[in-house]
């Protein structure tokens, strides 16, 4: 399989394995280590990586649906897994808030994929515009120039036409006299 098609599969790939790897993660986010925020934080930043790749290899709306189909079947796969092996987990009495914030979790990760792919198109929209703003100007220049030019053809008529009446009128003096 060649690059282009393996990159196709990669950033879904990436984001589930991702997503799916943050169950094992401490659950303490604000905990009294520092070590817990920074790993949930470059985590994020991964996702949200991963979820700008996916923008620029499958685009906005076909990533888009993928990214969401990758968040419901992880949270599917995640709860199947925390239901199974809730002893590793420690859901051994509150499974179903488990599962809640599990999701919630899985959810939220998933929304910075979706927030990577929105940053993306944004940057992908502006410089669109840009471009479009560029041309406009380009063509506007073409328009201003085209009409100085018909302004200035028509101020040597008008000079031409002066000038011959002038010459007439000098030429109708001089042979009155």
């Amino acid at each position: 399989m060649s690059f282009k098609k393996l990159k196709y599969y990669l950033s879904p790939l990436l984001i589930a394995l991702l997503i799916l790897l943050s169950n094992f993660l401490n659950t303490e986010l604000f905990g009294s280590e520092i070590v817990n925020f920074v790993v949930w934080f470059i985590l994020s930043l991964f996702i949200f990586g991963t979820g700008w790749f996916t923008n620029n290899t499958l685009g906005w709306i076909h990533g888009g649906k993928i990214v969401f189909a990758v968040i419901v079947a992880v949270t599917i796969f995640s709860s199947l897994l925390i239901s199974v092996f809730g002893d590793y987990f420690h859901t051994e009495n509150l499974l179903f808030e488990n599962l809640i914030l599990y999701s919630l979790r899985i959810i939220m990760l998933g929304v910075m994929a979706f927030f990577g792919m929105s940053i993306s198109e944004i940057f992908f929209k502006q410089n669109e515009i840009a471009q479009l703003k560029k041309i406009d100007h380009e063509k506007e220049l073409l328009e201003v120039k085209h009409k100085a030019e018909l302004i200035i053809k028509e101020a040597n008529l008008k000079a031409e036409k002066i000038v011959f009446e002038a010459n007439k009128k000098a030429s109708e003096i001089l042979s009155n006299k």
